[in-house]
């Protein structure tokens, strides 16, 4: 089971980014920049910004003189990223390990972070990291994914990839929706470092404008196509069309509709 966003290498960024993005990510990157536009940042950092789908938002959002560092771990991801923004002021890339950061005490005055909590392995160090780099009074706005129950496109890529390999299911999925109770993050927040933290619940209805290209991304844009792999003796497109057979079932008839739930924290710093 992957570890870390790092996993994500190969051809999966650009799945993520076409096939998942405008499915499960946008709609949620339009809200959480929308979040951070209320406060008045002149230093903003954002973590685990992947294919910088959040990135975009936020630059857009953000007054121009605003300074914007834009971090991930993973090298393919952030390139994608930094190629979006090319033509950008005031965004600056960085990979950037969320459990040391490179960066000096107080630096930020907010921070940023969407659906990559989950994947850092050492979470209370990554909130202590946090913490440690925003200034006094800042904010660190950051999303995670609901339990799976309540993001059932999940529960069925994660259920239909297990059909196909039953004595080893490929365990990726359980890693983003793993951390959406409300109390296992409380339990890694260090109180002494925030004055403030509150959370909101935020469900969608979603149309699947392209169900295939969707199918095909839960398999090729995240590291299960790399457990499928290693097991062997499967066509990922097979496990694609299960998955997308089993969304039309779940979701149809067309247009497809399913709900999305995430959970949105807001953190001040003492």
């Amino acid at each position: 089971m992957p570890e870390s966003s790092a996993s994500f290498t190969g051809d999966i960024p650009s799945y993520y980014d076409s096939g998942l993005g405008p499915v499960i990510f946008f709609n949620y990157a339009d809200d959480l920049a929308a979040r951070c536009g209320v406060f008045a940042a002149k230093d903003v950092l954002e973590l685990a910004a992947g294919t910088g789908i959040v990135s975009q938002r936020l630059r857009r959002r953000l007054p121009p003189e605003t300074r914007l560092t834009i971090t991930d771990l993973n090298a393919p991801m952030l390139a994608l990223a930094e190629a979006k923004l090319s033509n950008t002021t005031n965004a600056a890339f960085q990979p950037a390990d969320a459990m040391a950061l490179p960066f000096g005490d107080d630096s930020f005055d907010l921070i940023a972070c969407q659906f990559g909590v989950m994947f850092f392995p050492d979470k209370p160090t990554a909130f202590r990291e946090a913490a440690r780099v925003l200034k006094p009074g800042g904010h660190y706005l950051f999303s995670v994914w609901a339990p799976m129950a309540r993001n059932p496109f999940a529960g069925i890529a994660d259920a239909v990839a297990a059909q196909f390999f039953p004595d080893d299911p490929p365990g990726f999925y359980k890693v983003p929706f793993h951390y959406g109770n409300p109390e296992y993050v409380a339990a890694d927040l260090n109180k002494e470092d925030w004055s403030e933290v509150s959370h909101e619940t935020v469900t969608l209805k979603k149309t699947i404008e392209d169900p295939e290209k969707f199918a095909e991304a839960l398999v090729y844009g995240n590291p299960m196509i790399d457990e499928i792999r290693a097991r062997g003796g499967v066509d990922p497109d097979e496990v694609a069309s299960a998955i997308l057979d089993a969304l039309r079932d779940r979701f149809g008839p067309p247009p497809l509709r399913m709900p999305l739930e995430a959970v949105i924290y807001t953190c001040r710093r003492r």
